[in-house]
């Protein structure tokens, strides 16, 4: 078995496998470099075939987005290659740099109760600055926004070493996520009806309610370019980020007396995001938001046979950051991490 796996997702994504693999092959550290292709048409893997024979190439029949496309991946990792004891999952848009593998390892290796890190992540175009896809990892606030050090809402901080640090977060970004291969095997990995976005989040949630925590490292950087796949202007990522969202929180938010209080104002709130969608003429994103909304109503069966088995699994409950991000940075204009209330 092999101490770390790391394997790239690809779907369509030939120019970034032209980019940056072989910086990832270079950097790889002696460690074995796999290609799950998400059924790509581009020619992805007779070029991969050709060009990098010592690349373990994953044919996969259908594109069934990260979630899905990860799940089974990493299932023929394990069973066809021997598995591994830690997988790196690495998008095609990312460029890593020397000695991004070692800290994070150290860190996993000494405390069997990690399940997950990820490195900081930099934009591959403005690269002193953090990249809106998990910064310096991940928060999430009591009404379910997610937010980073390094990254509130739309505004990105540059890096300048103040978070530097290890520390345990609520959730690592899957642009660059190392992860315990038993932990996510026991898991059953993602949730594969989220397809993508915000599945890692949920994984994260999943993974602290069963007693383990989630990391980020602040010795290892990696580059990532960001909406390499599905840009954030298409009203599909709009559809997948609002319907996936609504699924996380229902699955995951504690049995309170506020629970559904919660569910209403996170539909009202979706409701309030389309009249700003309204004002700026984009249609294709209110269609969006409509269709995440009867996605999950149609999928609410499904959500609260997931919420009881979780709850009769959990041994701890997550640490949520119990204030209302919307106000912190609305209502006070708190733009950075660091000004936020503690």
């Amino acid at each position: 078995m092999d101490t770390l796996a790391i394997v790239v997702l690809n779907y369509n994504g030939l120019p970034f496998l032209r980019r940056f693999l072989p910086a990832l092959l270079a950097q790889a550290d002696g460690h074995p470099v796999y290609v799950a292709d998400n059924a790509s048409t581009d020619g992805s893997v007779s070029w991969l075939r050709l060009q990098f024979p010592a690349v373990r190439v994953i044919q996969l029949e259908t594109n069934n987005g990260y979630a899905g496309g990860y799940n089974q991946a990493l299932e023929r990792v394990r069973s066809e290659y021997g598995g591994a004891t830690y997988y790196a999952l690495v998008n095609s848009d990312i460029e890593v740099t020397p000695n991004w593998i070692a800290p994070v390892l150290q860190l996993l290796e000494g405390d069997s109760a990690i399940a997950a890190c990820q490195p900081k992540i930099r934009s591959e175009q403005q690269r002193e600055s953090f990249e809106y896809a998990g910064a310096a990892g991940g928060y999430l606030d009591y009404l379910g926004y997610a937010f980073c050090r390094g990254r509130v809402f739309d505004v990105l901080e540059p890096d300048t070493g103040q978070y530097d640090d290890n520390r345990p977060v609520f959730w690592a970004t899957g642009a660059c996520l190392f992860v315990r291969a038993t932990v996510f095997h026991e898991t059953g990995g993602f949730d594969s009806a989220f397809f993508a976005h915000m599945e890692e989040i949920d994984w994260c949630w999943r993974v602290q309610r069963l007693g383990y925590s989630v990391w980020t490292c602040g010795q290892s950087t990696v580059y990532h370019v960001g909406g390499g796949t599905l840009h954030k202007s298409n009203p599909h990522k709009t559809l997948l980020n609002h319907r996936n969202s609504l699924y996380m929180l229902y699955k995951n938010w504690p049995a309170d007396g506020w629970f559904l209080s919660k569910v209403f104002m996170r539909l009202v709130f979706d409701g309030l995001s389309s009249v700003l969608y309204l004002a700026a003429g984009q249609w294709g994103d209110i269609g969006a938001v409509l269709k995440a909304h009867g996605a999950f109503y149609g999928h609410l069966p499904t959500l609260n046979k997931q919420r009881r088995q979780l709850k009769q699994q959990e041994k701890q409950r997550a640490n949520l950051y119990e204030r209302s991000l919307v106000w912190q940075y609305f209502g006070k204009g708190h733009r950075r991490f660091s000004q936020l209330d503690k």
